[in-house]
């Protein structure tokens, strides 16, 4: 339950904030505020939630958890409120938003607290109503930077209904009362909500991941075929006589089972090489399925992973507990916090395929940049052929081959960012890093590739929508 307006005007005589100074704005989750205060002798957290069914503003007495990367409003507080002054901190009629007016030198902000629980919102403006920021930017009511927000002006209407302040246990004040009240009893008024973030992240991934393995499955079919593929290999060797180029089909006996077959032929290239066609599809399903089947066990180990995970998380009853266990179990499974730092760091783009991480460097800039510091001479690189565009690297694995829907992931990503995009088609050089040579004196990020292989990609809107969600947010 959020604070009615009788509350909220309790809390600020209560609180007194108008001579305090703000010193430190730390935001502990998207919706949760804290502004570490000081003045006439003593401090004070002051908490402001957005959270809905939840929304209120109290002093707190609770331990403020730290976040290992600041959120962007609290840089902007810091950056632009904090070492300012409280000069004004009053409610606007009855409407549930609070005002605070602070100074810093010469300067003057208005900071607004809208406690609705439906569209809560702080937005900070200079003395006209000009946004500034917004701790949830909502283009529609004008709250973004460059907007105009000035609740004064408008229409208030007054509230029909009838609000008392709550009889709440404990000894103390309503800031007392109140802190304590969510602090042990508010978990259910967040705790669904939580929960509801934690099955649609992990939901998520994992119908990806379910996805993904079927694919897999798919191919291990195909892969199972590999003798058959050999069979076709050698009857049409044995019928080499019988098939013309351009032919598309080739009807004969098979001399392993003793049936009649009719097998696939490809009209652009001439009968003498079909049977090798066979032959090496034959060799890569037999090389391939070992492979394969590694990566699917390791798909349903993951699997079960992230379903155990999220099973903990659901069972969790402490809404700051799962707080912070969906801040930490939330990042991929087998990502560490040394490399989810790492990815916060990197220029470009970053996509995490299974255990395999691709990036993409946008511009020359974000080439040369990764070039330089954040790929390895093992390391694959793709760029599309004819067209300009990004470059893209597959982060090698110890031990592992570089599997063709990695392959097909980058191909796809090379082909999206680039000139060529249009197309929905193209080929692309692909070589490992250690094989490329800069071009002396040449533009920033230039190469020229060495050993280098083609590798002709269709773009699938699928796969790319795909890859869209396995993108590693910055």
């Amino acid at each position: 339950m959020s604070l009615n307006w009788k509350e909220i005007n309790l809390i600020l005589e209560e609180l007194e904030l108008v001579g305090f100074q703000i010193q430190k704005a730390v935001q502990t989750a998207f919706d949760v505020l804290c502004l570490k205060l000081h003045g006439k002798g003593k401090g004070k957290n002051l908490l402001i939630a957005l959270t809905p069914g939840a929304c209120r503003l109290h002093e707190t007495f609770s331990i403020i958890p730290k976040r290992d990367r600041p959120l962007r409003f609290a840089e902007f507080l810091n950056s632009h409120v904090v070492n300012s002054w409280i000069e004004e901190a009053i409610q606007l009629e009855d409407n549930r938003i609070v005002r605070l007016t602070v100074k810093n030198r010469d300067e003057r902000l208005l900071l607004y607290l809208r406690l609705w629980s439906n569209a809560a919102n702080v937005v900070v403006t200079d003395v006209n109503g000009r946004v500034m920021d917004a701790m949830r930017r909502l283009p529609k009511r004008e709250e973004i930077t460059g907007g105009f927000y000035r609740p004064e002006t408008m229409e208030m209407k007054p509230t029909s209904k009838s609000y008392d302040i709550r009889e709440l246990d404990g000894q103390g004040s309503f800031n007392e009362k109140i802190d304590r009240f969510y602090a042990e009893q508010g978990g259910a008024f967040s705790l669904e909500t939580l929960k509801e973030q934690a099955k649609k992240i992990f939901e998520g991934r994992m119908n990806r991941l379910i996805a993904s393995l079927e694919r897999l499955a798919e191919k291990e079919a195909d892969f199972v075929n590999a003798e058959r593929f050999k069979q076709y290999g050698d009857i049409v060797l044995a019928n080499i006589a019988a098939i013309h180029t351009g032919d598309t089909w080739l009807e004969a006996d098979n001399f392993y089972t003793n049936e009649r077959v009719r097998i696939a032929l490809d009209p652009k290239i001439p009968p003498q090489a079909q049977s090798e066609r066979y032959y090496a599809q034959a060799r890569k399903a037999k090389n391939g399925l070992a492979d394969l089947r590694t990566e699917l066990a390791a798909g349903k180990e993951k699997l079960s992973r992230l379903e155990a995970a999220l099973s903990s998380l659901l069972s969790e009853s402490n809404p700051l507990i799962l707080r912070n266990k969906l801040r930490s179990d939330s990042r991929p499974a087998g990502i560490s916090v040394q490399t989810a730092r790492e990815d916060q760091k990197r220029p470009g783009l970053s996509f995490r395929r299974g255990d395999w991480l691709l990036i993409v460097g946008r511009d020359a800039k974000e080439n040369d940049a990764l070039l330089r510091r954040y790929v390895k001479g093992g390391d694959l690189w793709l760029h599309v052929r004819d067209f300009a565009g990004s470059y893209v690297f597959i982060k090698q694995r110890k031990g592992k081959s570089y599997p063709l829907d990695i392959l097909l992931d980058a191909g796809t990503l090379a082909i999206f960012y680039s000139k060529g995009r249009a197309n929905a088609e193209a080929d692309l050089f692909y070589t490992p890093v250690k094989y490329l040579r800069r071009v002396k004196d040449g533009p920033k990020g230039l190469v020229i590739p060495t050993h280098e292989k083609n590798l002709h990609v269709k773009v699938d809107k699928d796969r790319l929508k795909e890859l869209e969600n396995c993108r590693v947010e910055k």
